[in-house]
C-alpha cells in the first residue's frame, strides 16, 4: 500500500549514521510505494512532540554532503518510552498515514522497534518496519557487526599507533600511557587498538576488556614486566572494565548514570583516571591517562570508507525492504568467514535476502552481502561479546585472528616509517 514513510535516528550517534540515512532516503525516492519522506525530530520522541522533518525533496548534492556529515542529522534520543506513550505513537503514525517505518539504532532501537511492531499488530494496524542497525560498541546481536564500528575502530587503531610512537620518543620521560576507550559492556573497541600493531614492542602493549575479570595485581605485574623489557608501556582498557566481583573498577569515586540508569564512564569516574593514580602510586613511573570519549565516535576525520559504504548500503536496503512492503526484520550484515569463530550463530541468508553491494573492501574484496533477521529475534538475544578466542592466553591483548579479521573494516590508513636507531657515527 502506498503511505508516507518515517525515518528515526536513535542512541549514540556514529561518524557514518547519515550515511545510512542518505542510503535509505535516495532508495526510498525511487520508489512509488512512499508518497512521502519524513524524519522524526530526536528518534520517538518527535511522534509524542509532533515534531517533524521534511526528507522527501533534498537535493542530490544535499544527500551526499549529508553522508559525509557525522553526529545524527534527524536527532536523536535515549529517552525510555512508557507503555502508553508506544500507543500515543501509533496514533500519530495513523494521522499523518505513515505504514512504514526505518530506525535505525543499535540494541535498545531494535527492542523498541520490535516492540512497536507488537503493539501494532495487536490494534490491527498495518505498519512495516524495519530495524537498521548502527553502533559503535559492535556488540549487536545477529550480525557480524555494524555499521559505526569500523570507523571508531578506525579512530582508536590511529590514535594508539600514533601516540604509541609519541611515547616510543619521549620514554626518555614519559614511561606508560594509559589509553580509555569507550565500551561499558564489551571490548570490541579496546581491541581495535591492536589492528595495526605489526610487533609485540609496537603499541598497544597491554589492553583490558570486560570480558576478562580485571586484577589489580596481575596489571600491576604485567605492566613492570613490559616496562623491564621495553622501558615504555602503551595500556588500552575498555570504559566498562569490572573486577573478580563484576563492579566497575573506578576507584572509591561514585560513578554518575544516565537516565536509562546506566554507569556513565569519564565525568566523576573512570578506569583510566584510577589506574593512572595507582600505576604512579604503586609502581612510581610516570604516567598518562588519554580518554578519547565521544570523539572517537564522531571524528569525520578518521571515518573508514570502507564503514561508510557499509552504512549507505544498510540504509539502501532498509528501503528496498519497506518499498517491497516487508517488515519486523533487522538489515543484518553476514559474516565474510564461514567458521564459528566469526560467525556467531549467524546463518547463510537465502537467495532473496541478498544485495549485492558494488563497493569494495579493503584488499579488493566485495563488501559482504546484507540479510534479514527478524527483530523479535534481535530483542531476544543478547549483547554481542568479544569471543575468548580473540583474546590471548593472559586475557591481556588479542590474537592474530583478530586483527586479520577486521583489520579491512578500518580501511587504508597512512603508512609509517621508522628509522634505523643504530647508536654509530654516520659521519
Amino acid at each position: 500500500m502506498k503511505s508516507n514513510l518515517a525515518i528515526g535516528q536513535s542512541g549514540g550517534p556514529t561518524a557514518v549514521i547519515n550515511a545510512t540515512l542518505a542510503g535509505i532516503l535516495i532508495q526510498a525516492r525511487a520508489c512509488a510505494t512512499f508518497t512521502g519522506i519524513v524524519g522524526l525530530a530526536h528518534g520517538l520522541e518527535g511522534a509524542l512532540t509532533d515534531e517533524w522533518i521534511d526528507l522527501s525533496g533534498l537535493t542530490d548534492d544535499t544527500l551526499n554532503t549529508l553522508a559525509h556529515t557525522p553526529g545524527a542529522a534527524l536527532g536523536s534520543s535515549r529517552r525510555k518510552l512508557y507503555e502508553a506513550e508506544y500507543a500515543r505513537v501509533i496514533e500519530v503514525f495513523h494521522a499523518r498515514d505513515i505504514h512504514h517505518f526505518a530506525y535505525i539504532g543499535g540494541n535498545g532501537s531494535m527492542w523498541v522497534a520490535n516492540h512497536l511492531a507488537e503493539i501494532a499488530a495487536a490494534q490491527g494496524y498495518d505498519l512495516h518496519i524495519v530495524g537498521v542497525p548502527k553502533t559503535i560498541d559492535n556488540d549487536l546481536p545477529c550480525t557480524d557487526h555494524a555499521p559505526g564500528y569500523g570507523s571508531a575502530a578506525r579512530f582508536l587503531a590511529l590514535a594508539t599507533r600514533d601516540a604509541g610512537l609519541d611515547l616510543e620518543a619521549m620514554q626518555t620521560f614519559d614511561d606508560v600511557v594509559i589509553l580509555e576507550a569507550m565500551g561499558r559492556d564489551t571490548g570490541w573497541l579496546a581491541a581495535a587498538s591492536a589492528l595495526l600493531k605489526e610487533s609485540d614492542d609496537d603499541a598497544p602493549h597491554l589492553i583490558y576488556v570486560p570480558e576478562i575479570p580485571f586484577a589489580e595485581t596481575h596489571f600491576l605485574d604485567d605492566i613492570a614486566q613490559v616496562h623491564a623489557r621495553l622501558g615504555r608501556v602503551f595500556v588500552v582498557v575498555a570504559e566498562g572494565i569490572r573486577d573478580v566481583q563484576g563492579q566497575f573498577v573506578e576507584g572509591q569515586q561514585q560513578a554518575d548514570k544516565d537516565s536509562l540508569g546506566r554507569t556513565i564512564h569519564g565525568l566523576s569516574a573512570g578506569p583510566g583516571a584510577y589506574l593512572t593514580q595507582l600505576v604512579r602510586d604503586t609502581v612510581g613511573l610516570q604516567t598518562r591517562c588519554f580518554r578519547p570519549g565521544l570523539i572517537g565516535r564522531s571524528s569525520s576525520a578518521s571515518v573508514s570508507e570502507v564503514d561508510r559504504a557499509e552504512a549507505y548500503q544498510v540504509g539502501e536496503t532498509a528501503a528496498r525492504l519497506l518499498a517491497d512492503g516487508q517488515g519486523g526484520v533487522m538489515v543484518s550484515i553476514p559474516s565474510l568467514n564461514p567458521s564459528p569463530l566469526h560467525r556467531e550463530g549467524l546463518e547463510t541468508p537465502p537467495p532473496h535476502c541478498m544485495e549485492r553491494v558494488t563497493e569494495g573492501r579493503g584488499g579488493g574484496d566485495k563488501l559482504p552481502y546484507t540479510s534479514t533477521i527478524p527483530l523479535a529475534e534481535v530483542a531476544r538475544a543478547d549483547i554481542k561479546r568479544l569471543p575468548r578466542a580473540y583474546l590471548n592466553e593472559g586475557g591481556n591483548g588479542v590474537t592474530p585472528a583478530f586483527r586479520e579479521y577486521w583489520l579491512p573494516l578500518i580501511g587504508n590508513v597512512p603508512p609509517i616509517v621508522r628509522l634505523d636507531k643504530a647508536r654509530k657515527a654516520v659521519l
